[in-house]
């Protein structure tokens, strides 16, 4: 199944996606659930496409690329990201290859939704982009296995890691320039498990500024794929319903380029993953 959350004048609400066109649930049953939290944590998708199969006039369908729509999880209680997960990133970056997943985290306050401005920050130019697969976690776990560790997926959607490289670069650790106010996108469908290859593998994955292709790859070319990652992770961290975890990305990023190549003022930067759709987002400076 294909989710999306979107606003309406009372609040958000959660649309099926068929095609072009989002089935309004809550048209259909006002008590349907208005969050995609409450989907995953509560397993309510049996019932959401239960009430999706129930739509029988254009009355509930609505046009999906004029809807505003909101970011899949509003306040996941962590973001997980992985860096340096693709070897010719490594092998174009100043960091070699680790033994072990290199894990760091997002804040909510640093995510945008789908179509809403990515704010450049006026006291650096070198904001970059990174395509990346991101999968939501479906229920609570910990020291998960190789056998059960797809069972704790919910789904997965698109993300560009927008990362600030001269805060990022500041010192060994990584957290300020990976979190600036509304740098990281997310979004817009969101995508069971079931309709993807197991652990997404075998994706197309690519980021597009201004039209141009920048990242071109495939999650095939993991080196911690998504299996392996949660096993790590749940190693040591016990992971909630909504939590997200962000994948890593492939090579072709800014700072990497000669000369770099950062986004600015009116850019618009797509993220593409297959199977999954198109994040896209427009470049604001900050005021």
């Amino acid at each position: 199944m294909r989710l999306v959350v979107f606003e309406a004048k009372d609040g958000t609400r959660i649309g099926v996606v068929r095609g072009d066109h989002v089935i309004d649930i809550t048209a259909l049953d006002a008590d349907a659930p208005r969050d995609l939290l409450t989907v995953i944590r509560d397993d309510l998708f049996d019932r959401v496409a239960a009430i999706a199969d129930c739509a029988a006039g254009d009355e509930v369908l609505l046009d999906l690329d004029t809807l505003e729509l909101a970011l899949p999880i509003a306040n996941p209680s962590k973001i997980l990201c992985l860096g340096l997960n693709y070897i010719d990133h490594v092998n174009e970056g100043i960091f070699e290859r680790q033994p072990y997943p290199t894990i760091f985290t997002r804040f909510p306050s640093s995510m945008v939704p789908h179509g809403k401005p990515v704010i450049c920050p006026k006291v650096s130019e070198t904001l970059d982009y990174e395509a990346e697969l991101a999968l939501v976690i479906g229920e609570r776990c910990r020291h998960l296995t190789a056998e059960n560790a797809l069972d704790a997926v919910a789904g997965y959607t698109c993300a560009n890691d927008g990362s600030v490289r001269e805060f990022q670069r500041h010192t060994v650790q990584w957290t300020m320039g990976k979190n600036f106010d509304s740098t990281g996108p997310l979004g817009p469908v969101f995508v069971t498990a079931d309709e993807l290859p197991p652990g997404a593998k075998g994706l197309d994955i690519a980021c597009r500024l201004n039209g141009e292709t920048v990242q071109s790859s495939n999650t095939e070319m993991m080196m911690f794929p998504v299996i392996e990652t949660l096993v790590y992770i749940t190693a040591g961290i016990t992971l909630e319903a909504g939590d997200i975890v962000l994948m890593g990305t492939p090579s072709g990023v800014g700072h990497a380029r000669k000369p770099p190549l950062w986004m600015k003022d009116g850019d618009v930067v797509e993220v593409e993953i297959e199977k999954i759709g198109i994040l896209r987002n427009r470049i604001v400076k900050e005021a």
